[in-house]
């Protein structure tokens, strides 16, 4: 498997993830499909300049363009302090393969060794049992459940925190 920065060419890949009603499910349902191309240079220029960390998940190294899903870590104001947060998303027909664990481990030994991200946060839907679960695995601590923002939309959601240079399992 390979995590690589997102690239403005992955437009498929955010309108299959942000628009498809199966993958929004657990996030309160598809997102408009006008504006993905703007998302996806936002992004990128992230990405490129390190600000945040958008990876795209690709299963076979040797087949780069075919892209599985996406783990991104990012900093961001909530309360007037700053915090990270991880997230991660895997199209159907790759799921079940242990793909998003072992990519949200790949970046969280990054962040581990990288030092700047602190505590990491996670706020998988609280019926998503299979992101709860990974979660569960790499050693977040559940902190409890809650409503969180997401796309305008207000989410009962699980809160999970891990220090990857100490919790990381």
């Amino acid at each position: 498997m390979l995590l690589r920065n997102v690239e403005l060419g992955d437009v498929e890949a955010y309108i299959r993830m942000r628009c498809d009603p199966v993958m929004m499910g657990e996030l309160g349902g598809p997102l408009p499909r006008t504006g993905i191309e703007a998302k996806v240079r936002r992004d990128v220029e992230r990405a490129a300049a390190d600000a945040d960390w958008i990876k795209m998940i690709v299963p076979d190294e040797a087949n780069p363009d075919q892209v599985a899903g996406t783990v991104t870590l990012w900093s961001h104001e909530s309360d007037g302090e700053t915090m990270s947060e991880i997230g991660w998303m895997v199209l159907p027909e790759f799921q079940g393969r242990g793909l998003a664990k072992q990519a949200t481990r790949g970046v969280l030994e990054r962040a581990r060794d990288d030092r700047r991200w602190g505590l990491v946060h996670a706020y998988p839907a609280a019926t998503n049992g299979p992101s709860n679960g990974i979660c569960r695995s790499l050693g977040f601590t559940l902190v409890g459940a809650e409503e969180v923002s997401f796309a305008d939309r207000i989410l009962r959601s699980h809160h999970w925190v891990i220090n990857p240079a100490t919790d990381l399992a």
